[in-house]
């Protein structure tokens, strides 16, 4: 198998030095420019903990009604099996199916308690999350649309599905990276690439920001010009 196609935890702490739009950077060099939808989350996704900075983690994936209890539920402890034995950190996807999307909470802080002991970094949530500073509490990094109160009968529909969470579709087993700004994809087909590249775009950028603050004029201005 060649290089990169194998997520390994070697390969998710090297791409935890970088932010998202560093690694969204880095993607580019690699594979050239794709639809946003397969590459990052949109604006609707909010960071719920930023104090918890950038976390990596592999995909595992929910589709959940909190409004209507279904007739063959899935089963909740295959999902968490599924985050307990990943042998990987892990980043939650949860995503909301129900008739009303967003009216139901479908994350709260007694699930964020159960995450986090079974290894998952943190969860986005296309859907509303409830109990935030309980969340926090349990260090565990939250990413939601939005945010209420409560919910109603709490199924599982189906669990490690590729969905589509704030506008991104993501497979199960993806790398993601998220931060403040949301969530880049990586498939692990190309992931040690990029992190490869991660570090040539944080040099290159990091020189350009040294050149434009320290002791810039008009003259550095017009040599930039001609690069």
């Amino acid at each position: 198998m060649a290089p990169g196609r194998t997520a390994t935890i070697e390969l998710i702490e090297e791409l935890a030095k970088y932010d998202s739009a560093t690694v969204q950077n880095a993607a580019i060099l690699v594979r050239g420019y794709i639809p946003a939808s397969e590459d990052y989350s949109g604006p609707d996704l909010k960071s719920m903990t930023p104090e918890f900075g950038t976390i990596v983690g592999v995909a595992v994936t929910a589709e959940l009604t909190p409004l209507t209890e279904q007739r063959a539920p899935a089963d909740w402890n295959d999902y968490y099996d599924a985050l307990a034995y990943a042998g990987l950190p892990t980043v939650g996807v949860l995503k909301d199916v129900d008739s009303v999307p967003g009216r139901g909470a479908i994350m709260g802080d007694g699930m964020a308690f159960r995450h986090r002991a079974l290894g998952c970094l943190g969860v986005v949530v296309d859907g509303s999350a409830r109990d935030v500073p309980g969340i926090a509490r349990a260090k565990c990094a939250l990413w939601a649309t939005g945010r209420v109160p409560g919910h109603g009968p709490f199924s599982m529909v189906r669990h490690n599905v590729p969905l589509v969470a704030a506008g991104l579709l993501i497979e199960p087993g993806d790398i993601l990276v998220c931060d403040s700004d949301g969530v880049t994809r990586v498939p692990v087909e190309i992931a040690g690439d990029v992190a490869k590249k991660a570090a040539e775009v944080r040099k290159k950028e990091a020189e350009m920001h040294r050149y434009f603050s320290t002791g810039f004029n008009l003259q550095k201005y017009e040599a930039w010009k001609k690069r």
